[in-house]
C-alpha cells in the first residue's frame, strides 16, 4: 500500500487535532520503506510502516523501524493490531532483517509488550506527543 493510505489512519489517531502534515513521516516514499494495512471490505481499518533505520544502540547490522502503527479508534481491541504487525514482521523478517524496533507511545507499551518486544533505554518526551520507550523484537 502507499505511503499516502496510511495517512487516512495515522492522521485521526496519532495527530488528532494536528496539521495533516504532521502525519507525514522523512522516508515514507523510499524505495526501502513498507506500508502495510489491514482492509474490511475495501476500507482501511489499521496500519503500520517500516523504515530503514539504525538505532546506535541496537548491535545489528540489518535494522528496520516500526513507525506510525495506529489502527482505527473504533476497530481497536479486536486483534488487527496484531495481524497486521505480524504480517509486517514476516515479510520483513523475510528480507534477512533480524531485529525491528519502534518509539512506542507510554499508553502502547502493553501492546508491544504482548507481542514479544522488550523496552531498552530510559523513557523520553516526544514534544506534543508524550512519553515513549524505545523497544526492540529479534526476528527468529
Amino acid at each position: 500500500m502507499s505511503a499516502e493510505e496510511s495517512y487516512k489512519v495515522r492522521h485521526p489517531v496519532l495527530r488528532p487535532g494536528r496539521p495533516y502534515e504532521t502525519c507525514i513521516f522523512d522516508g515514507d516514499n523510499l524505495e526501502s520503506t513498507f506500508h502495510f494495512g489491514v482492509f474490511q471490505n475495501n476500507k482501511i481499518l489499521g496500519i503500520c510502516s517500516f523504515f530503514k533505520n539504525h538505532h546506535k544502540n541496537l548491535n545489528y547490522n540489518s535494522q528496520y523501524q516500526l513507525r506510525g502503527m495506529a489502527i482505527l479508534g473504533n476497530q481497536q481491541g479486536k486483534g488487527l493490531g496484531k495481524l497486521v504487525l505480524n504480517f509486517a514482521e514476516n515479510h520483513i523478517k523475510s528480507l534477512g532483517v533480524k531485529i525491528v524496533w519502534c518509539n512506542a507511545r507510554e499508553v502502547a507499551t502493553k501492546f508491544y509488550v504482548k507481542n514479544n518486544y522488550a523496552i531498552f533505554g530510559e523513557p523520553f518526551n516526544i514534544e506534543g506527543i508524550g512519553t515513549h520507550y524505545a523497544m526492540y523484537k529479534v526476528l527468529n
